[in-house]
């Protein structure tokens, strides 16, 4: 006993051993990963409902109309909560981030159909670049592009209007089980894939056209921080590759700072790129 008062006593220096507090203006919490886990995966039963939705029989309209209104009621819940985690004012401002919670969620639901859109032409991408794979079934159930990009596609709708937190943590969470590190700011064109994916990396400011494939290793990275004043990096600028469309990104290779990599090109495995690259050229090691 004596010895837990002894780690109590060092424990409670606050100063000491909690330099990161997190200020609860309003008393919502912190986002629950277990929230998020959930949202994301009703949303999968929607982009996918014959690979994802309940076994039960029910009827198709209905249970679309069911999944969008479990969003309406979760979405909402999970922004605010994105919202207080960023609010340095008081509890008064920050418990007025709710109606805007709302309103951000129905921007975000209005654009489910765009993003399944995509989702869609990211299967057949992978789909038709893989011999290995046998259907568009199998590339929704096994492939960890799929993963990562429903991910991805849903963070980036989030990303973009400006919802703090919660965008970083859906993408992480795919992180954590494909290997693919994608930043919820990337831009990604349409009919996407990255064959095997482990160890990919997208900065934030990427922005990568349509028909683009990519390998296992792949980094689309920065040369270096600018600094302030202060040695601190500054944040905001664009400082991740520009890669055009059909664009052909084989394994291990890594393409860095805020070059551009025109359409049509193909870059080779284990090469280190850090000039632009002409449309309809190659890249070899």
């Amino acid at each position: 006993m004596k010895n837990i008062q002894e780690i109590l006593s060092k424990l409670t220096e606050k100063e000491r051993f909690y330099p990161y507090e997190y200020k609860d203006h309003c008393g919502s919490g912190v986002p629950y990963k277990e929230e998020i886990i959930e949202a994301v995966a009703v949303m999968k039963s929607l982009f996918f409902p014959d690979y994802y939705k309940p076994e039960e029989v029910i009827l198709f309209d209905d249970f679309l109309k069911q999944i969008l209104e479990k969003l309406q009621t979760l979405l909402p819940q999970i922004i605010h909560k994105g919202f207080c985690f960023d609010c340095a004012d008081s509890a008064e401002t920050c418990k007025s981030s709710l109606e805007f919670a709302r309103t951000a969620s129905n921007t975000f639901l209005s654009k489910i159909p765009e993003i399944k859109d995509s989702l869609i032409s990211d299967v057949h991408a992978a789909y038709l670049g893989d011999p290995a794979a046998k259907s568009h079934g199998e590339v929704i159930l096994c492939y960890p592009v799929i993963q990562a990009m429903i991910h991805h596609r849903v963070a980036h709708e989030l990303y973009k209007l400006e919802i703090p937190i919660i965008p970083r943590m859906i993408s992480e969470m795919a992180h954590s089980e494909t290997g693919i590190d994608i930043h919820p700011g990337a831009k990604i064109g349409r009919q996407f894939t990255i064959d095997h994916g482990t160890g990919v990396v997208i900065g934030e400011t990427c922005v990568i056209g349509d028909n683009v494939k990519i390998y296992q290793g792949v980094t689309l990275g920065a040369k270096s921080f600018p600094l302030d004043e202060n040695g601190n990096p500054i944040k905001g600028i664009a400082r991740h590759p520009i890669v055009g469309d059909n664009v052909i990104i084989y394994a291990n290779a890594t393409i860095l700072g805020r070059v551009s990599i025109g359409e049509n090109a193909v870059i080779g495995g284990n090469t280190w790129v850090t000039k632009d690259v002409e449309a309809n050229s190659r890249v070899t090691f």
